[in-house]
Order: structure tokens, then C-alpha cells, then sequence
């Protein structure tokens, strides 16, 4: 069962991974230090857009409207966060 927690820690940690890397990727982006012609880059954020985009658009039709501020990484971020405490709290349960 241990074995159990290590995965979904590991799917979490994936999951944070995701999101830091979408949120910098996209303040790159918008600075234009990187720019989406480039095919890499353009394939790693369309991969990234295809992964959160739909969790994205779940948390943002919860959130109010913020003016042109995106807080769904962060609400996001945060679930996560609060998953990796509950699966902590409750690692006895692994065993």
C-alpha cells in the first residue's frame, strides 16, 4: 500500500510540475523571451494548453471575473497542495 502513496505523490508532484511550468512559460511568453514561432516552444505549450486548459476552465467558471487576472494556476496550485497534506495526514491508512 505504500506503494499507493509513492504514486500519487508522484502524480501530484507531476501535476505541480505542470502548472509552475505553464505559469513561467506563459509570463516567457508574454514578455516575448520566448516566442511560439519557434517549434519547439510551440509544441511544448500547445501540450501544456491540451493538459490544463481543461481543469483550468472547471476552477474558472467557479472564480468570479478578475479583471483580466488569472487566478486558476494559483486556485490550482493550491488544490494540489492541499492534496499532498490530506494524502501526508493520512499515510497511516498506506499501510
Amino acid at each position: 500500500m505504500l506503494s499507493l502513496f509513492q504514486i500519487l505523490s508522484l502524480i501530484l508532484d507531476i501535476a505541480w510540475f505542470f502548472v509552475i511550468a505553464h505559469v513561467i512559460m506563459s509570463w516567457l511568453i508574454n514578455f516575448q523571451v520566448l516566442n511560439l514561432g519557434q517549434p519547439l516552444v510551440a509544441q511544448i505549450w500547445h501540450m501544456l494548453q491540451r493538459i490544463l486548459e481543461p481543469v483550468y476552465s472547471r476552477v474558472r467558471s467557479i472564480l468570479p471575473p478578475m479583471g483580466g487576472i488569472d487566478l486558476a494556476p494559483l486556485v490550482v496550485l493550491i488544490g494540489i497542495y492541499a492534496l499532498r497534506i490530506v494524502l501526508a495526514n493520512n499515510i497511516s491508512a498506506f499501510y
